[in-house]
């Protein structure tokens, strides 16, 4: 049987789920409408995919391998990794949005690795679409990302995901994604087999089975892989030695979601493999001693860094059934067993480093453990700084910004002081768009201002540029912080005087400790004050004696909004049930103490 390996990219919300989930409904895989690619319970919640996964269908006697990636720039380390191992791309595009910066950054990585991309147009009934525009501009990318020839030449799709139909041009008629299949059995070259040689196989990706431990998932490029003794090479260059004997336990391969016990695979397919506890992405699984490595898959860097340590604020232990160093440790070794775009500094005893790709890359790691019963608390992210050459290096990224014209002004202005330079302004109608070249500290904490500032009808999208000079310093916060100078439950009478200095984080009757971040002053000094005040009683009666206490619903605290907001003298307390911002030194003492220290 003929195999054919492609990856689904794209900016994030521009349908490849969607059109993912369509072909295998109409191909037979799937047949409950519910089940979706998008399985995690947080992938559901937030609509967004942020693991690559793995499908396969079966389309007039040939097999479609399909890995479905992520379209969010912290979770670009799931779509480095699998370009290397399939043999085409389908690039899906907004009909209305056009290419966005994740489109670009994806689309980058697969024409260096001289893949032939296949464009889809998805979308195209929303009723601002403009397929030919967002054509042009796909066009207009691929000569910008200097795309060879032959890659200029590519098939364009239009199709609706959500009613699972495509089109080879747009006046067609077409009741399903026929169209899209057939150009994929057309235009993406067949999986090479060289069943003869001995086999290689390289993973891309990692899973955890409880019962097998490690499981590798990547694809066979010779030969034909069988349980039992192999040996893991890695790749050229790293440590010695540079081989070790390993054995496979089981294998599997995809069939829809489902995955098929095999006793062995062929070249060209994709599988799952169990048995090796410490094969890593990238390590070659080979038949033989002596045969080469396949070239690595490399990916980028982190840019950002926080501490995890261990909760030891007033309410500690109240919610988790993880609370100590170690099970913290557990979990995060744990994690690293299949998250590739995390490090994590294990050397402090007082505290773990977690090196990540954004803040929602954390703040997805963060969401996952408080789930499983963890509690603990981090500090303020904080961008990796670099040294070559004596010089300081920093992340910068590409900011693209799409508001309406009248928030336009209000934006330049926010990015201006924080280092950002504006390379290119578009208008579209009354939409403009905008792409600024940002530190990556200048948009740290940005985002939830950003939607306050356009009235949540701005789009914000980044990408990692490259490592730039240091800019020097940014000054980014404007306010201070509320902080509780008294341990008990908040009261209405209190929080209606205070919520005129600024912006709460808590309700009536929340249960407050000293040194607890309780909301942020407008002044952009701290303020020690009492939520838990009670309004004093007398006999005698006095004007405005029952006037009606009128509150304003709080700005609810979120792992991600309090990672943008918390200051560096903050941690954030996360527990199953609460998400608490504290100062690190709680009574006002301490903290007078610690900044003299600091001076």
């Amino acid at each position: 049987m003929e195999i054919r390996n492609i990856a689904i990219i794209a900016h994030v919300d521009h349908g490849k789920t969607t059109i993912t989930d369509a072909i295998m409904r109409q191909t037979g895989m799937e047949k409950d409408t519910a089940v979706t690619m998008d399985s995690d319970a947080l992938e559901k919640e937030r609509g967004i995919t942020i693991y690559s996964k793995n499908t396969s269908v079966f389309y007039k006697g040939t097999k479609i391998n399909i890995v479905d990636t992520p379209g969010h720039a912290d979770f670009g380390s799931e779509v480095e990794r699998v370009l290397r191992s399939i043999d085409s791309v389908l690039l899906v595009v907004d009909a209305q949005e056009g290419p966005m910066p994740q489109t670009r950054f994806v689309l980058k990585k697969s024409l260096e690795l001289g893949l032939q991309p296949i464009v889809v147009i998805n979308k195209i009934d929303k009723p601002a679409a403009d397929p030919e525009m967002a054509q042009e501009k796909v066009f207009e990318l691929f000569l910008d990302l200097g795309a060879t020839d032959v890659q200029l030449d590519f098939e364009t799709v239009y199709s609706i995901g959500r009613d699972g139909i495509a089109k080879i041009h747009l006046d067609d008629e077409s009741k399903d994604l026929s169209p899209l299949l057939d150009m994929i059995l057309e235009k993406v070259p067949p999986a090479p087999q060289d069943l003869d040689a001995p086999f290689r196989f390289q993973p891309f990706s990692l899973g955890y089975d409880n019962f097998l431990g490690r499981l590798a998932i990547g694809r066979v490029h010779e030969g034909t892989i069988k349980n039992g003794e192999v040996f893991v090479q890695k790749p050229d260059g790293q440590s010695q030695p540079s081989s070790r004997r390993g054995k496979i336990i089981k294998m599997f391969t995809f069939e829809g979601l489902a995955k098929k016990e095999v006793p062995e695979a062929l070249a060209g397919d994709i599988v799952m493999v169990a048995g090796l506890p410490d094969i890593d992405i990238g390590e070659t699984i080979c038949e033989n001693e002596n045969q080469a490595p396949l070239p690595a898959i490399k990916i980028d860097e982190p840019t950002i860094s926080l501490n995890f340590l261990v909760n030891d604020s007033p309410f500690a232990g109240r919610e988790g059934k993880f609370v100590t160093t170690k099970q913290i440790r557990e979990r995060l070794e744990k994690e690293l067993e299949v998250n590739v775009g995390l490090k994590i500094d294990f050397s402090n005893t007082e505290y773990y480093k977690v090196f990540g790709r954004g803040e929602l890359h954390i703040a997805i790691l963060l969401e996952n453990m408080r789930r499983e019963g963890y509690e603990l608390q981090v500090s303020q992210p904080q961008v990796i700084i670099k040294e070559e050459d004596g010089k300081k290096l920093e992340p910068f990224e590409e900011v693209t910004i799409d508001v309406p014209e009248k928030s336009s002004g209000v934006v330049i202005e926010t990015l201006g002081k924080r280092k950002g330079m504006m390379t290119q302004m578009e208008q579209r109608g009354s939409q403009v768009r905008m792409i600024f070249e940002v530190p990556t500290r200048g948009i740290l904490g940005y985002r939830g201002q950003f939607m306050v500032d356009t009235r949540g009808e701005g789009i914000f999208s980044s990408r990692f540029l490259e490592f730039r000079p240091f800019t020097g310093e940014i000054t980014k916060r404007d306010t201070g912080s509320m902080v509780s100078m008294a341990t008990g439950k908040a009261l209405g009478f209190s929080l209606a005087n205070l919520q005129n200095r600024g912006s709460l984080y808590i309700e009536p009757t929340t249960e407050v400790y000293e040194g607890m971040v309780i909301g942020n002053v407008s002044k952009g000094h701290d303020m020690a004050v009492n939520p838990i005040k009670g309004k004093q009683l007398t006999n005698m009666r006095a004007s405005g004696a029952d006037e009606a206490i009128n509150l304003t619903p709080p700005l609810k605290l979120t792992i991600e909004r309090g990672l943008e907001i918390m200051g560096e003298d903050e941690y954030l307390e996360i527990t199953p049930e609460s998400v608490r911002l504290r100062k690190k030194y709680l009574t006002e003492n301490e903290r007078i103490q610690a900044g003299r220290r600091k001076k």
